[in-house]
């Protein structure tokens, strides 16, 4: 299998963590690429016409995109049930998870290209601070959550969203009022899968 990736893009990584707790990275070729909105990279628009990272072919040529359905498809290579639970309120909650962190990186990731990819003087402050407000009530509602329990994919989607936002808002500084939040990232960091992805 090959996997279109970038080693800061907090859902390439999240597939990446995925990959190495379902013990299938051995099978997976990175193909690290750098692309932006304004710099498209062909190679990858010729297997996924969003062309957006990640994307996975694989080994029957099969292109899967995006993060969501790449990591329920390696589950499924690994017999099921080991990151997503079986149908019930643990799944329910993991997904919801999942696509909570998801949205938060997405705004995340939103507001970088508009600080960096447009002009300033093009630059729309209201709409960064729009961004912003989902991701701060994101972090507030997972801040009253326990998050203790399993590593499902609703815990590695949001360590990576989290990650994502040290490193490029390390001004943001969220520990600060969610002490519980930044107890349990930085102990679920320890961890080899997460630890081995961690973006420079």
């Amino acid at each position: 299998m090959q996997l279109y990736s970038n080693p800061v893009s907090p859902f390439a990584r999240k597939v990446r963590v995925s990959a190495l707790e379902l013990e299938l990275a051995g099978l997976i070729e990175l193909i690290n690429i750098t692309q932006s909105p304004l710099n498209p990279h062909r190679e990858l628009r010729a297997h996924n016409p969003l062309g957006k990272i990640p994307a996975l072919i694989t080994d029957s040529g099969e292109t899967l995109y995006d993060s969501p359905v790449i990591c329920e498809y390696l589950e499924a290579l690994a017999g099921g049930h080991r990151l997503f639970p079986a149908p019930g309120p643990a799944r329910w909650t993991a997904l919801r998870r999942q696509g909570l962190a998801d949205g938060m990186a997405d705004a995340a990731v939103l507001i970088r290209y508009e600080q960096t990819a447009r002009p300033a003087t093009l630059r729309w402050q209201d709409w960064i601070e729009g961004q912003f407000l989902k991701i701060r009530t994101a972090l507030d509602a997972l801040e009253k959550e326990n998050l203790d329990g399993p590593v499902d994919i609703g815990a590695i989607s949001v360590a990576c969203a989290l990650g994502y936002l040290d490193l490029r808002f390390p001004d943001e500084r969220w520990r600060e009022s969610r002490p519980r939040l930044g107890a349990w990232l930085a102990a679920l960091s320890e961890r080899p899968s997460l630890a081995a992805t961690r973006p420079d």
